[in-house]
């Protein structure tokens, strides 16, 4: 019998991926996931010399069963980011694996279904590459790795024998004549369903087709162990042995090859461990035992199946209409506020998560907002609810066991408004009370010692306090009014005598002293006391400061540079204040246990020079010297609470001076991280944290002053808020761009600086902080920039294009954040954008520079070395705008495509492979499509492009058949004046969705509605 080694042809690859790398060699471009059908490609003499090694696979068995990390340590220089992918898998794994896997061997299976970022190459793909076409040592460093994976697979359950299939896009009749002896060497992915061929995006409807009919009896379910739960695969192992058993044409240029597996006379593939079971122990029933009438039957069962099937592709080749009509994928978005005159957008990943971040360019403030990604896709920033006139002040009262109010203080209107706390974190007026003039703050509690909540508002402008009892919904049973020292700014509620009755503490500025109002249990308040503090208090807090279980006060004072503690007695009064020294302008203060020690720590907001001051507790009356940590301009109140949820206390601050709040997470010992900080209403003053949406995470309510509002800032559980973070920008930048430029998988930034002349580079730090680390000049009037590999040296280059001087700027990486000086090439007149990709299958990386002076594209061959050479040009469209690279005829060549703002059209140049592009066809768009992305919008795994016009606000999306025609068009609304798009799938649904930013300060994310 004849015998031959079959390896798939290629994998299906990304836009600028190229399909091949030498046995050895680290990883280059990415490619897609493992397809069940394969995409053409001729093969060449090369690709013969590459050959199979038909070695069995013996050796990765003596490897020691390691947990994954350590079983994939080999590959760390070979695999890009693989940590991040550990990571990932790892966290998706749940804590009893099904099938009786352990944890780190489930994950082994989760990592190889898991598909790397553009533009790098996935772990299955390395993998299975190096399996068809290496020697077996060059498989060593994936040994231990598949020493786990093969533990995990060969422990599921085979699955019953049963029929896959799996396609290749050529015509390989000639190589499997019935009798053959065929061993497949890699993974190979296959499906049970025939439906999942009919789409374009596997066999299509043209061309040679070879479809393998495959009667297996030792596959593996990987379902509830994959990356993507949805996807329902049959996975062969390595050494898979089968026989060609017939072959069948149902229509022109289809092929249908069946085989059957059979178990191997010789080892082929060895068992991972003792006792391992790849094949079942099958027992015939008595219908197999009918040898000939059965494989009669299944072949007569597949040439019905192959008749259909080709009649069914036949028909369709024949069809030129779109396959079916489609609604829009984008009805409607969510809109989030941003930074001012949003002009560019990109997505990355800038903390340690496994969700996609976006970063804003805002040209009107000159600032960088970032926001952090979720599960669900949207990225939302903080609701805003109204108040009444100069808010200063709110806080949570819990009614009713199932009624919770937020009372926030009107200082202007002399009112204080109750706001209802619904379930999904929204805000309901209820009420508005009057109170006394300026009121300043407010406490809620049990003073008359009935079951009915009280109130007690602090009017800092008549120095009273206005008592509001039995409180219901919107009205209340009558109110008291007391007198206090002048201008008073602060008041606690506690019991600070032991008699289970609330007592109150007032704070005088002018008096500077406090006042001490001890309850009598009806309402009432026994005559009060005073005790002098520093100058210009400002706010109080109280506490067990050293642990003699009676209750202790700390002031802050604005005017002197101490905190005054004054030590309880148990029985209302107070010792002499005790000087904590702490700097000069003290506002906010806050008492919690920072370092989990049992002891009451201090932190205190310093606004003259934006600091917070960490005041570590002792247990001899007496603090540490304060720690100080950078927040804000004009710091004002802070609280401390468990915002990550590792039983730490973290910090929050509200700046008033640049409009943010910063979050400091604590290490676990008393100190914190650097501040990230979160973008807020107009004068942030005050704030508090309760869990207000019913997800269990805490989230934060900022007093905006000026703005006469609250911001309801959601929390994500891990230390994070869904708000922006914005970055203040030296300099006014006009284009931005995104790449991990030192190698540390997080992503950084470059910003256009047209005025200047030049780049500049923001990295970004483990504390999702953005870095300024250098300017870079460039040509004259920058206005673009992408970011690739142009030198082969795996560190990320820029390409700037330079308007004025009509070049393309090239600064090689060096790997560390840093850049080369710059060589330019020239363009055409006016250059405006620009895309790389490899046009003429060199593995070196081109660009095509579109030119609105010259209309026309100029394309640039590399040489692998940072220089180009002038390849020649394309005409255009009138005013061409935009352009992108993508495969549009599936023949595995890079092919362009230009919008054309001045004519309503797009241009499509199909690529030759050799560098070269057939003069443009062009398709009608939306009127001045200004801007172009690509994704598959209608979810039928074809990609698709898009055009987006500013001026009219619309986005017009031209469906593709596969072969370079467009035959159905959908244009539908967005928001108002877009300035930038980025599509990506930001809810790991499997469609891709679209962000946009506007014009009007607005964000607005459309995730895909399409079936």
């Amino acid at each position: 019998e004849n015998e031959i080694a079959y390896q798939d042809y290629t994998y299906a690859q990304d836009d600028n991926a190229d399909d091949t790398f030498n046995c050895g060699e680290t990883e280059n471009q990415r490619v897609a996931p493992p397809p069940i059908v394969e995409e053409n490609k001729q093969v060449t003499n090369e690709d013969e010399k590459l050959g199979t090694d038909e070695a069995p696979l013996i050796e990765y068995a003596n490897e020691p069963l390691l947990p994954l990390v350590d079983a994939c340590a080999p590959l760390n220089d070979i695999l890009h980011d693989l940590s991040y992918y550990i990571n990932m898998a790892l966290e998706e794994t749940p804590e009893e694996p099904s099938d009786g896997l352990t944890i780190d061997e489930s994950a082994a299976i989760r990592l190889y279904t898991i598909e790397w970022a553009a533009p790098h190459r996935s772990l299955y793909s390395m993998l299975n590459y190096t399996l068809k076409n290496c020697s077996r040592e060059d498989l060593r460093p994936y040994f231990r790795y598949i020493k786990l994976f093969l533990t995990a697979l060969v422990k599921l359950p085979c699955c019953p024998p049963l029929t896959v299939w799996r396609g290749v896009t050529k015509n390989l009749s000639a190589d499997f004549p019935p009798g053959t002896r065929v061993t497949w060497w890699a993974f190979s992915s296959t499906t049970t369903e025939l439906t999942v061929l009919e789409n374009n995006m596997y066999l299509g409807t043209t061309g040679a087709r070879t479809l393998f009919s495959v009667e297996t009896i030792n596959g593996r379910t990987i379902r509830a162990h994959s990356h993507f739960v949805t996807e329902d695969e049959i996975l062969l192992l390595p050494g898979t042995h089968m026989i060609v058993q017939s072959q069948f044409s149902p229509a022109t240029d289809l092929y249908i090859i069946h085989l059957k597996q059979v178990i191997p006379d010789e080892t082929l593939l060895e068992l991972p461990f003792e006792g391992a079971c790849l094949y079942p122990k099958i027992e015939l029933p008595w219908y197999r035992k009918k040898r000939f009438v059965i494989p009669s039957a299944l072949f007569v069962i597949v040439c019905i199946v192959a008749i259909i099937l080709g009649a069914v592709l036949g028909l369709r080749a024949a069809n030129k209409e779109p396959p079916y009509m489609f609604t829009n994928p984008y009805p409607s978005g969510t809109t989030s506020d941003i930074g001012s005159f949003p002009i560019s957008l990109v997505s990355g990943y800038f903390n340690d998560d496994k969700y996609v971040d976006l970063a804003i360019l805002n040209s009107g403030d000159q600032s960088i907002d970032i926001l952090l990604g979720n599960a669900n896709g949207i990225y939302s920033t903080p609701t805003q609810t109204d108040t009444g006139t100069d808010p200063v002040f709110v806080t949570l009262c819990n009614a009713s066991s199932n009624t919770s109010y937020l009372i926030v203080v009107n200082r202007n209107d002399e009112t204080i408004t109750l706001l209802n706390i619904n379930k999904d974190g929204t805000l309901d007026y209820v009420t508005d009370f009057t109170v006394g003039m300026g009121p300043i703050s407010v406490v809620c509690g049990h003073l008359d010692n009935n079951s009915i909540i009280d109130m007690a508002a602090l009017n800092s402008f008549d120095d009273t306090i206005y008592i509001l009892f039995d409180v219901h919904d919107e009205t209340y049973e009558y109110y008291e009014w007391l007198n206090v020292g002048a201008y008073p700014s602060s008041m606690i509620s506690g019991d600070f005598n032991d008699d289970l009755i609330l007592d109150l503490v007032v704070v005088n500025q002018d008096d500077n002293n406090i006042t001490v109002l001890i309850g009598i249990g009806d309402g009432y308040f026994q005559g009060s006391v005073t005790y002098n503090v520093g100058e210009i208090p400002t706010f109080v807090v109280s506490g067990d400061f050293n642990n003699d279980k009676k209750m202790d006060l700390a002031v802050s004072n604005s005017g002197s540079t101490f905190i005054s503690i004054l030590f309880g007695d148990g029985n209302g009064g107070f010792k002499t204040q005790v000087h904590c020294e702490v700097g000069n302008g003290t506002s906010g203060l806050t008492a919690a246990d920072l370092n989990n020690d049992n002891i009451l720590d201090l932190v205190a907001t310093i606004s003259d020079r934006s600091y917070v001051s960490v005041l570590l507790g002792y247990r001899n009356e007496s603090f540490q010297h304060g720690v100080y940590y950078e927040v804000g301009a004009n710091p004002t109140a802070v609280i401390a609470a468990d915002f990550n949820n590792d039983s730490r206390l973290d910090l929050a601050i509200t700046n008033m001076y640049d409009n943010t709040i910063s979050i400091l997470i604590n290490y676990g010992n008393g100190t914190y991280q650097p501040q990230v900080k979160y973008a807020t209403g107009n004068r942030p003053i005050f704030l508090m944290a309760n869990v207000f949406n019913n997800d269990k995470t805490l989230d934060l309510v900022v007093v905006n002053n000026l703005a006469n509002s609250l911001s309801l800032v959601i929390g994500n559980g891990d230390g994070t808020f869904r708000a922006r973070i914005p970055f203040m920008l030296q300099e006014i930048s006009t284009d931005m761009a995104a790449g991990d430029f030192n190698n540390d998988n997080r992503t950084d930034l470059v910003l256009v600086n047209t005025r200047n002349k030049s780049v500049t580079i923001l990295l970004t730090t483990k504390n999702n902080i953005l870095e300024n680390v250098g300017k870079y000049p460039c040509g004259v009037s920058p206005v673009f920039v992408i970011v690739d590999h142009f030198n082969s040296d795996n560190k990320l280059d820029l390409a700037v294009v330079n308007q004025k001087d009509n070049t393309v700027s090239i600064l090689l990486g060096s790997g560390n954040g840093s850049f080369e000086n710059r060589s330019s090439f020239p363009t055409g007149t006016r250059p405006i954008s620009a895309v790389s990709g490899d046009f003429n299958k060199d593995k070196k990386m081109d660009l095509a520079v579109i030119n609105i002076g010259s209309q026309n594209v100029s394309i640039l061959l590399g040489y692998g070395n940072g220089s180009f050479q002038f390849q020649g040009s394309h005409m255009t469209g009138k005013s061409p705008s935009s352009v992108i690279i993508l495969d549009l005829n599936s023949d595995q060549i890079s092919d362009l495509v230009v919008s054309n703002k001045g004519e309503s059209t797009v241009s499509v140049y199909l690529g030759y492979g050799n560098g070269s592009f057939q003069d443009q066809n062009k398709f009608n768009a939306s009127e001045n499509p200004a801007l172009l992305l690509s994704g598959d919008f209608n979810n039928d795994k074809i990609l698709d492009i898009a055009t987006i016009s500013y001026q009219w606000s619309t986005m017009c999306m031209l469906i593709s058949s596969g072969n370079a025609s467009f035959p159905y068009q959908l244009t539908n609304t967005i928001l108002t004046s877009p300035t930038d798009a980025v599509a990506y799938d930001f809810n790991n649904d499997g469609k891709i969705d679209v962000a946009m930013t506007g014009r009007k300060d607005t964000l607005r994310i459309y995730l895909s509605q399409s079936k």
